[in-house]
């Protein structure tokens, strides 16, 4: 049997929030990205302050912090790139995410350790070799890929040269991210940060000769959703993750809510540290999917792991996300006798009854029975957006725990 070591859980960190919460919920590392040169422009993302505080707070609880910088560079970008990199050169970033060539080049005199990004679509194992032999420590392979082609490339690779694979969160239905749709659509280009997700409209399918006759495909009042790929999920395969001998187990969703990144790296988490304890026995838990469930998302795939994804891989009637909870709150400062201030994500009532989620993979039930604004007056709803209140549990809590409501049909 192969050695195992333990695999690194990298969550996605879209603002400064997320990334204490990736951290606290049991994140290895994160990945962030910068006001530029990262593929995901329209999250929140992070300044030059708060990169700097991201790094401290990550490593203060040893854990690590990786930068994007993975678009395809034009002219313009490489003209800019110099100047943040000698910026950030010096901010104790563990590793880079590169997937341009040219970046790749300025990106090695920072010194830092580069990982090439899964936008590069390494697909077999001499482009492994290839970045390995320039200088990179760590492949995030092809969304292509089976386990059984991810396992060669592993027995013939430099055991130094470590491999990430995305095991959880959307799909992009372009050959490794590299999608041209949003730009021709919309102007927004995805290979530069910008993607429109057009793979998520409402499409009919008509012949040119025959206008107003529609074929027949998967259609309701809505439309038809014929790329609308399901959401990737791995958590009850992680043993067979680690024996094709990937070392670090990656989550999609830097645009996604603190809810989504705490939720999914709970999971994952309690997943990993059981598998480690008794690889050879492994068996996933029935609650993981349970609880997984509890945040915003599309019907689970396996994508590629297995073998090549059918019809069954996608959602045809419906782009919509399912969502059985709401993010309501989210403790921000801890008070004496049982009161802490919640920051409103959604709105909710006085006499609601919630879970709350705890950083240490727990939670509880508690009804809402008092709420107070800052001021000292009484509530009975909060309404606004990020209203910050003063709510009594029966339980402690602590910063960063969160407060879900199961959503009424």
């Amino acid at each position: 049997m192969m050695k195992i070591k333990k695999p690194e859980l990298v969550a996605p960190a879209g603002d400064l929030e997320k990334l204490k919460t990736a951290i606290l919920y049991g994140a290895d590392s994160v990945y962030i990205g910068g006001k530029e040169f990262g593929l995901r422009k329209y999250a929140g993302n992070f300044d030059f302050d708060e990169m700097k505080e991201g790094i401290d707070f990550a490593h203060k609880h040893g854990k690590k912090v990786y930068l994007t910088a993975n678009i395809f560079a034009r002219n313009e970008d490489i003209k800019k790139i110099d100047e943040f990199f000698d910026i950030i050169k010096n901010f104790e970033f563990d590793g880079i995410i590169v997937s341009d060539p040219g970046i790749f080049m300025k990106a090695k005199k920072l010194g830092i350790p580069i990982h090439i990004s899964t936008q590069a679509n390494t697909t077999n194992y001499e482009s492994a070799r290839f970045w390995y032999e320039l200088g990179a420590k760590r492949i995030v392979l092809a969304r292509e890929l089976s386990l059984d082609e991810i396992k060669e490339i592993r027995e013939n690779i430099p055991e130094s040269l470590e491999l990430e694979a995305f095991v959880h969160g959307a799909v992009c239905i372009s050959y490794s991210g590299r999608c041209f749709l949003s730009a021709y659509m919309t102007y927004r280009d995805a290979n530069r940060g910008e993607c429109a997700h057009p793979c998520r409209y409402k499409y009919y399918v008509m012949e040119e000769k025959r206008p107003g006759q529609y074929f027949e495909v998967f259609e309701d009042v809505d439309g038809t959703y014929i790329f609308n790929s399901k959401d990737l999920c791995m958590v009850e395969h992680i043993d067979k993750l680690a024996f094709a001998g990937i070392d670090a187990f990656k989550i999609e969703g830097r645009m996604k809510s603190s809810f989504y990144v705490a939720t999914v790296v709970s999971v994952y988490r309690k997943a990993i540290d059981k598998f480690i304890k008794d690889p050879e026995h492994f068996e996933p838990e029935k609650e993981w999917l349970e609880e997984i469930a509890k945040c915003s998302h599309r019907s689970y795939t396996t994508n590629f792991y297995f073998g090549k994804p059918d019809h069954d891989d996608y959602r045809f009637e419906s782009s919509k996300y399912v969502r059985e909870y709401e993010f309501v709150g989210i403790v921000k400062e801890v008070l004496n006798d049982g009161w802490a201030v919640v920051e409103q994500r959604n709105r909710f009532f006085k006499g609601d009854t919630v879970e709350v989620m705890l950083p240490n993979g727990t939670y509880f039930i508690q009804r809402i029975d008092r709420i107070y604004d800052l001021e000292g007056n009484s509530l009975d709803v909060v309404p606004h957006a990020q209203q910050l209140t003063k709510i009594k549990f029966d339980r402690p809590v602590v910063e960063f725990a969160m407060l879900r409501k199961k959503v009424e049909n």
